[in-house]
């Protein structure tokens, strides 16, 4: 697919059937988000696939969101293996593991399968919920699946500002 019509095609699924996303689409996606730039190379992030029930149970103990997805992938990264920026005031954890799942976003859409970009979550029940290790942190969620009949974009996807609206040139 064009990466210009995966951009434009691509919308939050809110309803997914059951029907599991292929190993291979799986791996492709996986290795887009290995791909994706962190600062300083650290690549501090760490991505946990939950497809089993027990772990999808936790998934919903901590979100709404998961719209029925069979597998969901828990975004998260090292806060102790970070760049901090000039001024001390932030560093690359959030925005590292935001590029690595916007590169796994996108390369479902590219695959064919559908996504939902979740942060109506907890971070730090999120990461207890799952086991993680105290030094990481989880970013989001991204359910993957494949829409169930009748799913499909928000009435309003298409909708968006003129660039005038949100572009300056200095």
């Amino acid at each position: 697919m064009e990466f210009k019509d995966v951009i434009k095609n691509r919308y939050s699924c809110k309803k997914y059937s059951d029907r599991q996303v292929e190993n291979e689409k799986l791996a492709a996606i996986l290795a887009a988000g290995r791909l994706a730039p962190t600062a300083k190379n650290l690549q501090e992030h760490h991505i946990y696939v939950i497809q089993s029930p027990e772990g999808l149970a936790k998934v919903d103990s901590v979100t709404p969101c998961r719209y029925g997805a069979p597998t969901v992938l828990a975004v998260a990264f090292d806060k102790n293996n970070v760049f901090t920026y000039p001024g001390g005031k932030r560093d690359s954890g959030v925005e590292d593991a935001s590029i690595v799942a916007t590169h796994l976003m996108l390369a479902a859409a590219d695959e064919g399968v559908d996504s939902c970009w979740l942060n109506f979550l907890d971070p730090d029940k999120a990461a207890e919920a799952l086991g993680l290790p105290e030094n990481e942190e989880i970013l989001m969620f991204l359910d993957l699946g494949y829409a169930a009949e009748g799913a499909g974009p928000l009435p309003n996807h298409g909708s968006r500002k003129a660039l005038a609206e949100t572009v300056s040139y200095l």
